[in-house]
């Protein structure tokens, strides 16, 4: 194989694989401008969570609204006002509404929008956890439409603060409790619901629970939030998950341990400790600026005998490795470390970048500094493996008038292909590790642009011009230009420029070992890629594009130190005459290649002779 043809090869599979992934991830995204939602509901929805707007007192109590509603046998569930309690640990602030004895809104407390509020998660009218009693005679009525009556927050030794709402029955001896637990500095809330007299108020020993979940945009970027969105859960111990788009249902026919929407850096997790049985949960992307996903789960809870207690939490939070990972169950999975035909690469944020980003944050408490330090620690760990390319490079240097030589006895490509294998493999030239830098750089490009996805501690963290280093650093806004936005955006990343500027750079100081400097295809290649790049970068985190870039620095500044000072060009001229003079066993795989090549230029003769 000439030398050129594997540099060309390597740019080509980068290309190849570059393209597969974003086209594969740009198909996602299509296919979620393309869903429908029903604009009425959303409007109604924005409706009802205008008029759900209140202030908290201090208190911690809400009047509301009144309410009647004639219920059979929970009349008294009817005429009560509604009332928010205001719980909160380290983390969080929840307010829980007596009207369904449930949470109705969370408040993170280290997290703020991009409009500078805190970040809330559900907090709209569309979110509840809900299932149906029987209230009478060929009755029933959803839970989310009564009134609880809400106990006092409980401060135990612990730390802990425990709330109860209990909804009691008329007429009949039946109750029903959710008890609540919100622990130090815990994201997860523990939810008991206790129903006594479970036969009379459930049909077939069956709790049908309804969730519901609205995920706001929290990012700048709705296109890419929703690209990022996805929903996880646990079937039978083993973590699967779905991107939003690709398909809109799971039905589950078998036991759930938990499952949540994963909102690219925050997540809402509905766990059922004693598993559920089977459900089925539903998506769609509303056609509006607002809503990154909406989903609603029916789940199946086994409920057998009179008074039953079944245990439930659910976690509030940020898609965190680190704090999810602390609650077993393959809940970190959720977090894209590496996913699908990309779990490969998991292991190495896993193991790796991230242990060695923790420190380097430690050292310098500047994320884009971090980033550097990174950037410095893979290249360092890596050059052993990149160094047989740059040795090639300077060989092929030294090899390019005996080439040229070679050339002009052997025009015809074919025949000069095969006299250059022969030549090379008498020099001793490893012509593969050519193709090394180049392929070396796709894992470790894929483990780093799932890390600088799903990092949430890079979210409004700024550095240089860049103001938020998990989105597109932005230096111009040029608005909706028709074609040229859809393909490269709305605006200009300073980072991108830079990352593909500095690719060029390499591209052109790597072209110049080629042996054939007159191929045409090889002459385009160095501005051929970093154009590409151009349009695949804009839209990506500038996290990633100052990666590349000082990664593309150091790969200059390695080429040019190992040309310049550690390779001695005389030895190994002289290493090369000497490989020359010794004689040369072929392998098979040599031997078929040059009888295949053979093959083909005496079936060329005959047909050149017509």
């Amino acid at each position: 194989m000439n030398f050129d043809r594997n540099i060309v090869v390597g740019f080509i599979a980068l290309a190849i694989l570059f393209f597969g992934y974003f086209y594969f991830i740009n198909k996602e995204n299509a296919a979620n401008i393309r869903q429908k939602a029903i604009l009425d509901s959303i409007t109604n929805i924005n409706i009802q969570a205008a008029r759900a707007k209140t202030s908290i007192a201090d208190s911690g109590t809400v009047t509301i609204s009144n309410e009647i509603k004639p219920v059979s046998n929970f009349t008294q569930a009817a005429t009560m006002v509604e009332e928010i309690t205001v719980v909160e640990n380290e983390v969080f602030i929840i307010g829980f509404s007596n009207k369904g004895g449930q949470p109705k809104w969370v408040e993170l407390k280290n997290f703020k929008t991009k409009d500078g509020n805190q970040v809330k998660l559900a907090a709209t009218s569309f979110d509840k956890i809900d299932y149906a009693i029987n209230s009478g005679v060929n009755q029933t009525e959803r839970i989310n439409e009564l009134f609880f009556t809400a106990g006092q927050v409980v401060n135990k030794e612990d730390g802990s603060k425990t709330i109860s709402f209990t909804l009691a029955s008329d007429s009949t001896k039946s109750a029903i409790t959710h008890q609540f637990t919100i622990k130090p500095n815990e994201y997860m809330l523990d939810f008991n619901l206790n129903l006594n007299g479970a036969d009379k108020l459930l049909t077939d020993e069956v709790l049908n629970l309804e969730w519901n979940y609205r995920a706001i945009s929290q990012e700048n970027d709705l296109k890419y939030e929703r690209v990022n969105t996805q929903l996880g859960y646990n079937l039978n111990g083993e973590f699967d998950y779905h991107t939003i788009g690709r398909r809109s249902d799971v039905i589950f026919e078998d036991k759930v341990q938990w499952l949540g929407m994963r909102q690219r850096f925050f997540n809402t997790i509905l766990v059922a400790k004693n598993n559920f049985k089977s459900g089925k949960i539903e998506w769609s992307t509303p056609n509006d600026s607002l809503t990154a996903v909406q989903s609603t789960a029916n789940m199946q809870i086994e409920a057998k005998g009179e008074n039953v207690s079944i245990p439930l939490s659910v976690f509030y939070g940020p898609s965190d490795y680190r704090i999810l990972k602390k609650y077993e169950m393959e809940m970190s999975q959720l977090v894209n470390l590496g996913q699908g035909i990309y779990a490969f690469v998991r292991p190495i944020n896993k193991y790796i970048v991230l242990p060695v980003f923790d420190f380097c944050m430690k050292l310098v408490n500047s994320y884009g500094m971090a980033i550097l330090l990174l950037t410095f620690f893979i290249r360092l760990i890596t050059s052993p493996l990149m160094y047989p390319g740059y040795k090639t490079s300077a060989q092929m240097k030294l090899l390019r008038p005996d080439l040229a030589k070679l050339k002009e006895k052997f025009p015809e490509q074919q025949q000069f292909a095969m006299e250059q294998m022969k030549f090379m493999r008498e020099a001793g030239v490893n012509q593969f590790a050519g193709c090394l830098p180049g392929l070396l750089q796709i894992p470790i490009f894929f483990a780093l642009y799932s890390f600088f996805n799903a990092h949430v501690d890079l979210r409004g963290q700024n550095f240089l011009w860049a103001d938020d280093l998990s989105a597109f650093d932005s230096i111009f806004n040029f608005g909706n230009i028709p074609l040229i936005s859809s393909i490269y955006g709305e605006h200009v990343s300073l980072f991108t420029i830079t990352a593909c500027v500095t690719s060029m750079l390499i591209s052109i100081y790597s072209m110049s070992a080629a042996p054939d400097q007159n191929n045409p295809m090889l002459k385009y290649m160095p501005y051929i890629f970093p154009v590409f790049l151009l349009f695949i970068f804009n839209g990506l985190p500038s996290a990633l594009t100052w990666y590349y870039t000082v990664s593309n620095v150091i790969t200059l500044a390695l080429q040019w130190t190992i040309q310049r000072f550690i390779i001695d060009h005389d030895k190994l001229l002289v290493k090369i005459e000497e490989n020359r003079k010794k004689p040369k066993s072929k392998s098979k795989w040599q031997e078929q290649m040059e009888k295949m090549q053979e093959q083909q230029k005496k079936l060329k003769e005959p047909h050149g002779k017509r």
